[in-house]
């Protein structure tokens, strides 16, 4: 999830709002923990993968 670390980097933080056992869905907020911006969904098994078990940015950055 390229869009998401860049989200990060750029200072904004993020929330999981949807997860089923093929997808997740993420919240991108503002960089004050705010107002939802935009959402990123994907299906693609290494992005699931990658937030399985984490509800949002307050857990720490992803690892690339």
């Amino acid at each position: 999830m390229q869009a998401l670390r860049r989200w990060e980097e750029a200072g904004g933080t993020w929330q999981v709002a949807a997860r089923t056992s093929g997808s997740v869905t993420v919240a991108l907020l503002r960089c004050d923990g705010g107002e939802e911006v935009d959402r990123l969904s994907s299906h693609d098994p290494q992005a699931v993968q990658a937030l399985a078990g984490r509800t949002g940015s307050e857990e720490g950055p992803l690892v690339s």
